[in-house]
């Protein structure tokens, strides 16, 4: 006898599979924003945010001129908002990782699946729990031991604050792809991303612009893998709710952190590594556990 729950099944596992690759396209993206930002490149945050949705948005425009009914556009407002947020998160983040190491970046930045669920709770007017509470403590101690071995300390400076308000737009953008995603597929989100995002960075990006092929074909590269990076998240939002693909999210972090030993020459400690894995496992654990079900 047949059911009907193998194809669902399946559906989840390739969404988790796109959330994987979009960790991996991520982490990447963000080892050569900082490679990029560094004084020998001469790029700045704002150039990449720009250089990110002009590339964005060209490709969009092609995909949609090869694929007939591609762009369907239905929630404007959702839209919009979208845009808006992610642009900030753009900025925000590029400029962090232009000031500070790229694994300690990352692991503040991190912090927006856990902010995502508590505003998902709020959304859904359900009522947060302890779990969630303890989960935020765990993450909180986490992004401390991260912070207790960089150059700072324990003090805050501007990249820190910018990964940290980073995080904050990108929950609200992931609360706003899984609402429109029950309207609009993921490659119009994408383009009304790059298109109401572009505005928020432009004014970012009126220094004058370095020169070099090589510098350039990393930046192209850079917003490809941001590209293919964004398409795969909010393609798998479309199945996944906010708090499940939280989960899959916390791949990030770990290859961010990794990959930045290798292609940037950071090192790892163990204050880091331990506090990737405590903010790991409590970004974890309140997406699990932190969602009050319904009844």
């Amino acid at each position: 006898m047949t059911t009907s729950t193998p194809a669902p099944s399946r559906r989840r596992m390739a969404a988790r599979a796109q959330l994987a690759g979009s960790a991996l396209c991520f982490g990447l993206m963000a080892i050569l924003a900082r490679k990029l930002t560094m004084p020998d490149m001469g790029f700045t945050a704002g150039h990449l945010a720009v250089l990110r949705f002009v590339v964005g948005a060209l490709f969009s425009l092609a995909a949609f001129g090869l694929i007939p009914g591609l762009y369907r556009p239905s929630n404007h407002r959702l839209l919009v908002m979208r845009g808006l947020s992610g642009g900030a998160v753009v900025v925000l983040y590029f400029y962090a990782l232009a000031r500070i190491p790229a694994g300690e970046a990352g692991i503040l930045y991190n912090v927006y699946p856990v902010v995502a669920v508590a505003m998902s709770l709020v959304i859904f007017q359900e009522r947060p729990t302890i779990h969630l509470w303890l989960a935020i403590l765990a993450a909180s101690l986490g992004v401390g031991m991260v912070l207790s071995q960089g150059h700072l300390g324990l003090g805050f400076g501007r990249g820190q604050v910018a990964a940290l308000a980073a995080a904050v737009f990108a929950a609200t953008s992931a609360n706003a792809i899984r609402a429109v995603r029950h309207t609009d597929n993921a490659a119009t989100i994408f383009f009304f991303f790059c298109i109401a995002g572009l505005p928020v960075v432009l004014p970012f990006a009126l220094t004058p612009w370095p020169g070099g092929a090589g510098p350039w074909a990393l930046a192209v590269l850079m917003s490809l893998l941001a590209y293919a990076g964004q398409l795969l998240m909010s393609e798998a939002y479309g199945t996944l709710s906010v708090p499940e693909a939280a989960i899959w999210l916390q791949l990030l972090p770990i290859v961010q952190y990794l990959l930045a030993v290798p292609l940037l020459g950071e090192r790892i400690t163990f204050p880091g590594l331990a506090g990737v894995l405590i903010t790991v496992a409590g970004v974890t654990y309140g997406t699990v556990l932190g969602h009050r079900r319904r009844a």
